[in-house]
C-alpha cells in the first residue's frame, strides 16, 4: 500500500527555479497599488439592466487576488490539459505556497523535473494528478516519481 504522502510540498524558503524560469512571489516589494473604480450594480449576462452611475468604492486588483503576498507567485499555463477547469494557455495563475495541497484543489507541482497543473485528487489510497481534458491522461503518483508541490492555484487571470 503506497504511503498517504508520496510528494512533498515545497517550503517557502525553497527556490524557484529546477531549470526553469525565476517565478518571483509577490512581496510588498513588488505590488503597486492600483485602485479602480468597483461600480455596485452587477453587469447582466442576460437582458441589459438600467446602468447604475455611481462606484461602490475603489477596488486593487492585489487585494482580490492574493491574500499572502510572502507566499504568491504567478505563472503562465501552457498546454490544453486543464481546459475543463477554466485554465486556458496563456493565462496567468495565481499559486499560494501557504495553502495545503489537499484532494480536489488545484496544484502546481514539478513532477520528475517539469511544471505541470492538474488537480489532486485521491481515490481508494492512490494519490493522482488529474487532467480536466479527456484527451490528456490523468498521472498515478507513485514512489518511482519526483513529486515537489509548490503550490495551489487560488485564481486564475483569463483574457478575452
Amino acid at each position: 500500500m503506497p504511503s498517504k504522502t508520496l510528494f512533498t510540498l515545497m517550503s517557502s524558503t525553497a527556490p524557484l527555479t529546477l531549470g526553469m524560469p525565476v517565478l518571483l512571489p509577490v512581496t510588498a516589494m513588488h505590488r503597486k497599488r492600483m485602485s479602480l473604480p468597483l461600480f455596485v450594480g452587477k453587469v447582466a449576462a442576460g437582458f441589459p439592466s438600467p446602468a447604475d452611475d455611481y462606484v461602490e468604492k475603489n477596488l486593487d486588483l492585489n487585494d482580490l487576488l492574493v491574500q499572502k503576498p510572502a507566499a504568491t507567485f504567478f505563472v503562465r499555463a501552457q498546454g490544453e490539459s486543464m481546459l475543463g477547469a477554466g485554465i486556458h494557455p496563456n493565462d496567468i495563475l495565481v499559486v499560494d505556497r501557504s495553502i495545503d495541497p489537499v484532494p480536489g484543489k488545484i496544484v502546481i507541482c514539478a513532477l520528475n523535473g517539469e511544471l505541470t497543473v492538474k488537480r489532486l485528487e485521491r481515490d481508494n489510497e492512490q494519490w493522482q494528478l488529474k487532467a480536466e481534458n479527456p484527451d490528456y491522461p490523468d498521472i498515478v503518483i507513485h514512489e518511482a516519481l519526483e513529486l515537489v508541490i509548490w503550490g495551489v492555484v487560488t485564481n486564475v487571470i483569463h483574457p478575452l
